[in-house]
């Protein structure tokens, strides 16, 4: 898929964005890697006006009671991975998926496409509204169909040696343990390959803050201005 800036809205029954572009909204697809700072990213932008569309939160919510895709959880895996409430059992279920990949993959079938739908969704209401420009924050971005379905994608980007001293600093790990969870993921450096701009965030909080307090932050993203920070 070409970006989503141009051409009528179009919706497939799969519930995946349309196949072209939203008019006069760009839709920005924002992502990084393990504490290199994608979250403080989308908390800023979000203080500046621009509409985020959050992965993370959206997933919790398309398996709430009562969902589609909790239903579907359900009669996968059975009422082990529902508790009283009525709610996902998310320790049990994942003691079930974590060292099954074929349960794993069950799982993801289930959830990605309405994590998708519901996403697109959301693009679509900030599309009603007006806005010109919608940042989707998706940490598997590149990991998945999403960045093909996207006008730009900004990558946050630290060396992997920050990343390390922040997860050890963060979580009170080893070394050993932080390299563990870094190995597990997409190195940063290769995610910097699909990026229109790469944000550095080498630096603390102040000097993201800084790049990013620009009064044209909406032009630097729909690239009517200068990258927002390459370093």
């Amino acid at each position: 898929m070409t970006m989503l800036c141009a051409r009528k809205l179009g919706w497939d029954r799969g519930g995946r964005l349309p196949a072209g572009s939203l008019n006069d909204m760009l839709v920005v697809g924002l992502t990084g890697g393990i504490a290199t700072g994608k979250s403080t990213v989308s908390t800023l932008l979000k203080s500046r006006g621009i509409p985020i569309v959050d992965a993370d939160i959206i997933a919790r919510q398309v398996v709430e009671p009562g969902t589609p895709a909790l239903a579907k959880i359900e009669a996968h895996f059975g009422l082990q991975v529902i508790q009283a409430d009525g709610s996902l059992d998310r320790k049990q279920l994942g003691s079930i998926i974590f060292n099954d990949a074929a349960q794993r993959a069950k799982l993801n079938a289930i959830v990605h496409p309405a994590v998708r739908k519901a996403m697109g969704w959301e693009v679509v209401r900030h599309w009603f509204k007006g806005e010109k420009i919608c940042v989707m924050d998706v940490p598997l971005l590149i990991e998945g169909p999403l960045h093909k379905m996207v006008g730009k994608v900004v990558v946050v980007y630290c060396s992997e040696e920050i990343q390390l001293q922040r997860l050890i600093q963060r979580d009170n790990s080893t070394r050993e343990d932080a390299l563990s969870r870094l190995r597990s993921q997409m190195p940063i450096a290769d995610k910097v390959a699909y990026a229109d701009v790469v944000l550095d965030n080498s630096g603390g909080w102040m000097d993201l803050a800084h790049k990013l307090a620009v009064s044209s932050i909406r032009n630097r993203l729909s690239g009517s201005a200068p990258p927002l920070a390459n370093g």
